[in-house]
């Protein structure tokens, strides 16, 4: 039976030597949007993708890392390949590997164990899984020796391989306000402090509103200071995301703080937020307004 065209979906599976970098390559495909599953039994291979494409089924994408690690049932993966190809279901292969050298030095260096090492040495076991994996290799469409990449060469690869130009994730920014006597944001990638601004708390008329109320904004923004450090922040923000997603990073967070986020930061966060909105996905989150017992205004 064919695969209806309309409900294909685009597969990867996901092998090579163990230590050559698998881990890191899964967690890539999932930024670029893959449904990964790891370390699946070849004989679920048809059954996961029988769900992908069911009606109403919006994954696309499906990445199945498959190695020795599944001893018992590893021995049947060119079998269960060879069935996808008679139902009609396309696939590519992703083989990773690495030199012998680099191989020892990464399990040395980690303290892990090999998967196939038992009474073997280090080195015995990586001759061991090689020999395994012949058939393997010679059957995969795209193969990536990890030997001289870093974490960022291989995420480069692997984008220029497998990114849909189309359905690329977006880089997204997640803009929070916070305030310093609750504590710092603990995912925040870059944290700012605006606690030099003028503070409306201490404005009659402007305690029991907050940094959403045009009030409070018009006076931070009555202060040169708040215009220019608006300014000069977002100029800096504006310059790093390029880069940000040239080292290959999805998602920023970005936290702004004041005393107790109700007012400068807040206020902040939604103006930094509008101005690199027409470049960005930002979403705005200001963690620490429902603290406050605002009057109904």
């Amino acid at each position: 039976m064919k695969v209806d065209e309309e409900k294909s979906i685009r597969l990867v599976i996901v092998t090579g030597l163990s230590g050559a970098g698998k881990t890191q390559a899964i967690r890539c495909l999932e930024d670029m949007g893959f449904f990964c599953v790891d370390n699946l039994p070849p004989t679920l291979i048809p059954k996961i993708t029988e769900l992908c494409q069911q009606s109403g089924s919006k994954v696309k994408r499906v990445a199945l890392v498959m190695d020795v690690r599944g001893t018992l049932f590893f021995g049947s993966l060119v079998e269960e390949l060879r069935k996808l190809s008679q139902l009609g279901i396309k696939y590519e292969m992703l083989f990773l590997e690495a030199s012998d050298t680099i191989l020892v030095r990464r399990y040395k260096e980690s303290r892990r164990q090999h998967p196939l090492e038992e009474d073997r040495s280090v080195l015995e076991a990586i001759s061991a899984e090689r020999e395994r994996f012949q058939e393997l290799r010679g059957a995969a469409n795209i193969i990536v020796d990890t030997t001289e990449m870093t974490v960022h060469d291989l995420k480069k690869s692997l984008k220029e391989k497998f990114a849909d130009i189309d359905q690329e994730t977006p880089f997204s920014i997640n803009m929070i306000s916070f305030g310093y006597k609750y504590g710092i944001p603990l995912d925040a990638d870059l944290v700012i402090d605006v606690r030099f601004l003028p503070n409306p708390y201490y404005v009659e008329g402007l305690k029991y509103h907050t940094g959403l109320d045009d009030c409070v904004v018009e006076y931070l923004f009555s202060h040169k200071e708040t215009k220019d450090f608006l300014r000069l922040y977002n100029d800096l923000l504006c310059f790093l995301m390029p880069f940000y997603i040239k080292e290959g990073k999805t998602h920023l967070v970005v936290a702004i703080g004041c005393t107790g986020g109700q007012h400068r930061s807040v206020a902040l966060a939604e103006c930094l937020a509008a101005q690199l909105r027409p470049n960005y996905q930002v979403q705005v989150d200001h963690r620490d307004l429902p603290r406050a017992k605002v009057a109904e205004t």
